[in-house]
């Protein structure tokens, strides 16, 4: 069996995920983190995007995070999101949705115009559209 460390995954709503895991892939704001077990002790933001989960056993999960903090201890890792949910329950639809919805706010923009949440919107629909084509290449559906 291969070494394994505490893994929890955490919104403001709900704890999504508590178990053992051999590893867990996230999108750090310097680039993408591998937490494997007797990792150095870290702490670090997450952009929103996929959180990668490899059970024991070598299954693996997909969450999507829309931003949040990462804090690795030898045996432990939390994943503390603003929110989360499981990539296979995102809906594509709206996400395409909402993509196309930010972009035209960005081309038309009056003088009431919020770039700064927009741009969030955007990003974040992004990040979602991206997660579910992780799934989909992993997984082969979505």
């Amino acid at each position: 069996m291969a070494m394994s460390v505490h893994c929890d995954i955490v919104s403001a709503e709900e704890e999504l995920f508590s178990g053992l895991v051999e590893m867990v892939i996230a999108h750090g704001h310097q680039g993408d983190l591998g937490i494997l077990p007797n990792h150095a002790p870290l702490l670090s933001s997450l952009k929103p995007g996929p959180v990668r989960v490899i059970k024991q056993g070598g299954s693996e999960e997909i969450f999507y995070i829309s931003g949040g903090f990462i804090e690795v201890q030898p045996n432990t890792v939390k994943v503390l999101a603003d929110t989360a949910t499981r990539a296979k329950d995102l809906d594509e639809a709206a996400a395409q949705e909402a993509v196309k919805a930010a972009e035209k706010a960005l081309s038309e923009q009056g003088a009431e115009f919020d770039y700064g949440s927009t741009a969030a919107r955007l990003a974040e629909a992004v990040a979602q559209l991206r997660t579910i084509g992780e799934m989909r290449k992993k997984f082969g559906r979505g």
